[in-house]
């Protein structure tokens, strides 16, 4: 998968690359295809601030994260996505509005 990484200030290094890539790949667990994610890195002052957008087949995914550590922003924002896509996959899969088993069907006397 073809992660496209947009930074003007912080100039990007190979392991932020590996850790970047690492959050997506858990992300790709839950077999839902990720389409076109795109991950902003930026930094004003101490803070460095990330954010993700990508299209997946259960809708958009979008979460931003700021932390002075660029390590601990990633992980709050791999956390973040994880949240939406699980919050999507289950809501497919969740039967709350489904109210049959409430209809009782009463046999002819």
């Amino acid at each position: 998968m073809r992660i496209e990484i947009t930074s003007k200030t912080v100039a990007v290094t190979e392991s932020m690359e590996v850790r970047i890539q690492a959050c997506f790949d858990k992300l790709l667990r839950h077999d839902i295809d990720l389409i076109g994610p795109h991950l902003i890195i930026t930094q004003e002052g101490k803070e460095f601030s990330v954010e993700a957008t990508t299209n997946s087949t259960v809708g958009q995914l979008f979460a931003k994260a700021q932390s002075e550590d660029l390590y601990v922003a990633l992980n709050q924002l791999s956390s973040k996505l994880e949240r939406q896509l699980n919050k999507a996959v289950d809501k497919e899969t969740a039967r709350r509005h489904d109210r049959t088993g409430d209809i009782v069907h009463a046999e002819p006397a």
